[in-house]
């Protein structure tokens, strides 16, 4: 057996692969004929808001594997995810706001927002938004900058548990509060929106739809395979090891720091791909989306679905967000009741989530 077929051995097993050819296969094949090819009148046309959906819940998928990259396999709990995940959304929003040129409601060269303040120019940390190369370079360093700087002191210091949960969700909040300030640039608390084209494609149409749609897939399928082969790895393996007894670890002469700075960077750089995606599809960003709430929401998602398994955390992400779409057009005014309810259950009668109930369920069956 060579190197290859020892490294796809590694990640998954027959019926893995075949379920995730499958899965591809509803994502690149099925769903763009029904959207493209199907004309809307007949019954199996899949219509724009249901690729906006499925696109913008494939997002919180990434963000859900990143967070069970450091939750589930280093012990690391954050409650500042949702942070990395804006500022990827604000580095593409800043670009698409670039494209919109004098199309805006006051025919501009600035952006709507800025002309409304009196702005007479772009801000420094507005240069060179307009190249796309660029913003997808501040996509993956300003996330992954940040998350590095804070975690090089987080844990050489030693700060683990709830105490580094609490300092991320300050870490969250307090940007929050600084982009919700106009001065800074970035739109206050109405954010980025109105979006005209991405590459020169205008961003409404079908076919830019569901190819973001498909791009949004794709990085869904290659977070897993890349956390599956991180997680199998000998870096995976001393990951465990930090999470569950890192004291032994560190006599055994490995520096916990390193493995730790290197997931947590890693992880916030994911989060900041999701954020640049999230943001054609739903077509806004705001600092809502650093709200301590959403990032408390993300946990949940990998509660729900199974910390440690990184499938288990993309299906709880699934679900809560599918069950959030239902609830808060059906009845809005009860979602945060069956959100805590949700979480209560999962902690105390599915410790480990749903596809630890499905391997139970097998198991039992097999017995």
């Amino acid at each position: 057996m060579g190197p290859v077929s020892t490294t796809f051995s590694r990640l998954y097993g027959r019926r893995g692969w075949i379920a995730l050819g499958a899965f591809g296969a509803v994502l690149f094949i099925v769903i763009p004929v029904l959207v493209l090819a199907v004309p809307p009148g007949s019954t199996f046309h899949v219509s724009q808001y249901w690729v906006t959906l499925i696109g913008k819940i494939m997002c919180y998928a990434i963000v859900a594997l990143a967070m069970d990259l450091i939750w589930g396999y280093a012990g690391i709990l954050s409650l500042g995810h949702g942070l990395f995940f804006a500022l990827g959304g604000y580095a593409m929003g800043m670009h698409l706001m670039r494209q919109i040129g004098r199309e805006g409601q006051y025919q501009a060269d600035l952006p709507d927002f800025m002309v409304f303040l009196d702005w007479k120019e772009l801000p420094w940390h507005w240069s060179g938004s307009d190249q796309f190369w660029w913003a997808m370079l501040l996509v993956v360093a300003v996330p992954g900058l940040l998350a590095y700087v804070f975690g090089y002191f987080a844990f050489r210091s030693r700060v683990k548990g709830v105490y580094f949960s609490i300092i991320t969700q300050a870490l969250t909040f307090a940007a929050m509060l600084l982009f919700f300030r106009n001065e800074t640039g970035f739109g206050g608390n109405n954010g980025f929106t109105d979006f005209k084209r991405i590459l020169g494609f205008a961003i409404a149409t079908p076919e830019t739809r569901v190819a973001l749609f498909a791009i949004t897939g794709a990085m869904l399928i290659g977070t897993l395979l890349l956390g599956r082969y991180l997680v199998t790895s000998r870096f995976g393996r001393v990951l465990a090891a930090i999470r569950d007894a890192e004291q032994r670890v560190m006599f055994c002469g490995y520096n916990p720091v390193h493995y730790k700075l290197a997931v947590w960077t890693a992880s916030a750089v994911l989060c900041g791909i999701a954020g640049a995606l999230y943001v054609p599809q739903v077509g806004i960003i705001n600092p809502s989306e650093m709200s301590p709430a959403n990032s408390i929401e993300i946990a949940i998602w990998v509660a729900v679905g199974g910390r440690g398994t990184l499938a288990g955390a993309a299906v709880g992400a699934g679900l809560v967000n599918g069950a959030k779409s239902f609830f808060t057009q059906a009845f809005p005014e009860y979602w945060l009741f069956f959100l805590g309810l949700l979480f209560i259950l999962v902690t105390l009668f599915l410790p480990n989530g749903v596809v630890g109930l499905a391997d139970r369920l097998r198991g039992a069956r097999r017995a």
